[in-house]
């Protein structure tokens, strides 16, 4: 499929030094941001509770949020999922358990009115409550005492007799939020209008290694890719290429960070995916530039690089537009997840094709001339005039 009927001759170099600098800027712009405000982190990487739920009668996200603050979940997010008329819906939350630090307190003080008790400990990354009881007491009670304290209980476990003799151990397993979830939106109704289709846990520890796995993965991939190209060109080409998907990144990341829309897994991935697509286009250009420069030697690298960037324009248009298009589809139907994937990809998609060349292909001419300045400082030999 032929997109340019005829041989374009745009002068496409002459812009790079403004271009640079714009996306300089930008750049710059972006990392002080997310030092300074930070990204959205989702559940996977903050920790928390998903919850999916899906209704018998029509209802908006609205509806359900206030009812779920009516219910004491003062910090839950609702996003709908899929068509309206599914009335589909994920709630998602800090925390896993329902003990917190502000009610871990009141339950400590509850435990203690039960009668002498000692070494009470709230294990805030399991949700529970140990201590130690000098007479033996009844999970029951002990389980209504922590629920009059605003708190949940699974279960109470009796765990016997100290092994000094010195007392009776018991833990307070608090319950999870999916059960703070469910009771706060059947509040008022004799059988809930809703089935609960998912419930998904991150704790705290998980979320921040998978944070941690996810920046190594990109930080990996993009280190696999600068040994491949160091390998299949020569020292002029490799920084470009690494200096693009740097570039392009950062700008996939100023998405996230402008809309603040969540940043989990999912973004990881659409990250990865674009370092291959940014590296991927650059790669095309570079393999023109390098049979051009056989092909016209004797030209200035500026005007070599403008004749592959223009020899390259069609498939540039065609690959990136197909793309395109079908994350358009995505971005229409598509919700949560889904439609933040597509518009990272879609972002990825246009500051990729421009840095490659605006990022990418300037990066080389300044190598080039930096080895053509050496060596005219080393052993004085006359240089080419180069056109901007």
């Amino acid at each position: 499929m032929q997109i340019l009927k005829h041989k374009t001759n745009i002068d496409f170099i002459s812009k790079r030094k403004p271009a640079l600098f714009i996306s300089t800027l930008i750049n710059l712009a972006i990392i002080v941001g997310i030092a300074a405000v930070g990204f959205n982190f989702g559940v996977d990487f903050a920790g928390g509770t998903v919850v999916e739920l899906k209704y018998n009668t029509p209802t908006t996200a609205q509806q359900v949020r206030e009812k779920a603050q009516a219910g004491g979940l003062h910090d839950v997010s609702v996003q709908g999922v899929g068509a309206a008329e599914e009335n589909s819906f994920l709630l998602r939350m800090g925390g896993v358990t329902q003990l917190t630090e502000e009610n871990a307190e009141h339950a400590k003080t509850a435990i203690q009115g039960l009668g002498e008790t000692r070494s009470v400990y709230a294990d805030m990354a399991n949700g529970i409550v140990n201590f130690r009881s000098a007479q033996p007491m009844s999970a029951d009670a002990v389980k209504k005492a922590v629920e009059a304290a605003g708190i949940g209980v699974q279960e109470v476990r009796d765990l016997g007799a100290n092994q000094g003799g010195n007392g009776y151990d018991y833990q307070v397993v608090a319950s999870g939020m999916a059960d703070k979830v469910f009771a706060a939106l059947s509040a008022g109704s004799d059988k809930p209008d809703f089935e609960q289709r998912r419930v998904d846990y991150v704790g705290p520890q998980v979320g921040k290694q998978l944070r941690n796995r996810g920046i190594m993965a990109l930080v990996y991939s993009m280190v696999a890719i600068l040994i491949y190209v160091a390998f299949r060109f020569d020292f002029k080409f490799g920084p470009g290429a690494l200096l693009a998907m740097l570039h392009d990144v950062i700008m996939v990341a100023g998405y996230y960070l402008v809309s603040q829309r969540e940043f989990n897994l999912t973004s990881i991935a659409a990250l990865l995916t674009i370092v291959g697509y940014s590296v991927n286009d650059t790669i095309v250009i570079y393999d023109r530039i390098r049979e051009d420069m056989v092909k016209y030697k004797g030209k200035p690298l500026p005007e070599i690089i403008n004749i592959a960037v223009n020899d390259t324009l069609g498939r540039t248009i065609l690959t990136s537009g197909v793309t395109a298009l079908s994350l358009i589809g995505l971005l229409i139907f598509g919700v949560g997840e889904i439609f933040d994937f597509a518009m990272a990809m879609l972002v990825g998609i246009l500051v990729g094709t421009y840095s490659s060349v605006y990022i990418a292909s300037p990066l080389v001419i300044w190598l080039d001339e930096r080895a053509h300045a050496r060596e005219g400082h080393g052993g004085g030999a006359k240089q080419e005039p180069k056109t901007a």
